[in-house]
């Protein structure tokens, strides 16, 4: 292992332990693991913890679930006792979907600052859901971009970035999974070579994505097929699409473009199993 980069991770979800999978393989190893909270989740609302979490207890890695990020967090948790203490200093910050906003402060704390992994090429789609606005505004390319992190938005320097096709029948699951794959490869290639100097963004060519809703994935049938297809690629994994009959919450499971015409094949009827759309 590379033991000679003293770096912390922050992240949270399955996107952020899958590239810490990928810098293991690669002999990358951080110091300290940031995570969010175990919280309730499913029907049954079951204190359920990250998947960062689980990465970082598998692998013996110190970790800590701040509820406020502070410099004193880091000399907190019983596991980095011994090993870090609150005047440790890190070479590198990596944040990969952490799901809190760091202070500037924090930001600015590693010798090397902070860098960020986005999926989307920067100044294009900064923000909560770039993978998803991609693929529902219809866009046939995106990529992934390595910043070095500023206070603002996804705002900071370019370090790399690397362009990808978005498939003309790719939903988002699909997607992110290629692109945290090259997100990874090409986080790697920038730790073996340090030294980096980024590119300002154009400010005045940035866009914005907002957070997805559950009421986002309502779809109007009598809408645009192109569109509704699109939003049935975009939110395939959550809030999915539906739409409402006699009152009842319908989830299309299963849809497709056809003649410019948008095909459901199978849904989900409120509280019910998957069906063919032709028994309603």
């Amino acid at each position: 292992m590379r033991s000679n980069l003293n770096f912390v991770f922050f992240g949270t979800p399955d996107v952020a332990s899958e590239t810490l999978e990928i810098l293991k393989q690669e002999g990358f190893l951080p110091t300290l693991i940031v995570t969010s909270m175990d919280k309730p989740q499913g029907r049954k609302m079951l204190v359920t913890p990250p998947p960062v979490k689980v990465w970082a207890e598998e692998n013996k890695i110190p970790y800590i679930q701040p509820g406020e990020i502070t410099p004193s967090a880091f000399g907190t948790s019983p596991l980095s006792r011994g090993r870090l203490g609150r005047d440790a200093e890190f070479n590198l910050f990596i944040v990969i979907a952490y799901g809190k906003i760091l202070p500037e402060k924090i930001i600015n704390m590693p010798k090397l600052g902070s860098l960020n992994i986005h999926y989307s090429l920067l100044p294009k789609y900064r923000g909560a859901s770039p993978v998803e606005s991609a693929i529902l505004n219809g866009e046939t390319e995106t990529g992934v971009t390595i910043q070095k992190m500023a206070y603002e938005l996804d705002s900071g320097d370019i370090i790399a970035q690397e362009k990808v096709n978005i498939f003309a029948d790719e939903k988002a699951p699909e997607l992110r999974k290629r692109l945290v794959k090259i997100g990874g490869e090409l986080l790697v290639k920038i730790l073996q070579t340090p030294g980096w100097v980024g590119v300002k963004q154009d400010g005045s060519k940035a866009t914005y994505c907002k957070k997805i809703k559950k009421e986002d994935g309502l779809i109007d049938l009598d809408g645009d097929a192109i569109k509704n297809y699109n939003k049935f690629r975009a939110y395939a994994l959550w809030p999915r699409t539906f739409f409402f009959q006699n009152g009842r919450r319908i989830i299309i499971t299963k849809a497709r473009l056809e003649d410019n015409k948008f095909i459901i094949e199978k849904i989900i009827p409120e509280n019910g199993k998957e069906i063919d759309y032709r028994v309603m």
